[in-house]
């Protein structure tokens, strides 16, 4: 049972499913903060210590990707899309803008909620270091530092503004440098799900993101190498 201090932020313009969503979570006895427009909701932000966000996706003005890209100039708590479209492409926009999980419309609620529950419990558990490798504390070479006990991450001095999930994920090649690790593997270990063929998207979709932070240059990239076919490498 939650203790009432996680709060989520719900902002869908279609009034039913915001209403409906916030019965389910509160139930969970999550504190929501509801919003049928992106304008109040990123003011919320900005006064509010948010736990997570739901984001629609098609909303008139601003939608669900702009206040994704808001939210992320500052702020690293999870965010789940919500989209009525299914195709790969907006996936892969929303995971490689940022975001961290999304759902399909229409979906039954209680698989929100499971959703919200995994997010923050990979939040928390990354947020403190835990589940990395007992032998090896941090990661410095050819001007990358990484250290998760101390969730500190830089490239040439300069701090790298990764998710809490990007960082996860920078750390796991760092710490298995030398080594090539599958898209399977790093699905399976970071998800916690079974990986099928469609998940390799979603691990490209981070893996460019990460690449873009660090401005690696797609042919050539010095430190997350592709090996095609097999995986992803850390020299």
């Amino acid at each position: 049972m939650n203790t009432n201090n996680e709060i989520i932020l719900l902002v869908d313009d279609e009034k039913e499913i915001a209403d409906l969503l916030e019965v389910y979570l509160k139930n969970e006895n999550y504190q929501i903060r509801k919003f049928y427009n992106p304008v109040d909701a990123l003011a919320c932000v900005e006064q509010e210590p948010i736990s997570l966000a739901i984001l629609d996706i098609m909303m008139p003005g601003m939608d669900g990707f702009s206040l994704l890209q808001k939210i992320r100039e500052k702020y690293l708590f999870p965010i789940i899309m919500l989209t009525a479209k299914s195709e790969d492409i907006d996936k892969i926009q929303g995971l490689t803008l940022g975001a961290d999980d999304y759902i399909v419309k229409p979906f039954n609620p209680l698989e929100v909620v499971a959703r919200v529950k995994t997010q923050l419990r990979r939040y928390k558990q990354y947020n403190i270091g835990r589940g990395m490798s007992e032998e090896m504390t941090e990661y410095d070479e050819k001007g990358l530092y990484i250290c998760p006990s101390s969730h500190k991450c830089t490239l040439n001095g300069e701090t790298l503004p990764l998710t809490p999930f990007e960082f996860n994920i920078l750390w796991y090649l760092c710490k298995n440098h030398g080594r090539v690790v599958s898209a399977e593997e790093l699905f399976e270990t970071l998800w916690g799900e079974k990986f099928f063929e469609s998940n390799n998207n979603t691990v490209m979709a981070h893996i460019a993101r990460i690449r873009e932070k660090m401005n690696e240059p797609a042919r050539k990239p010095r430190y997350i190498k592709t090996v095609w076919g097999v995986g992803y490498t850390i020299e």
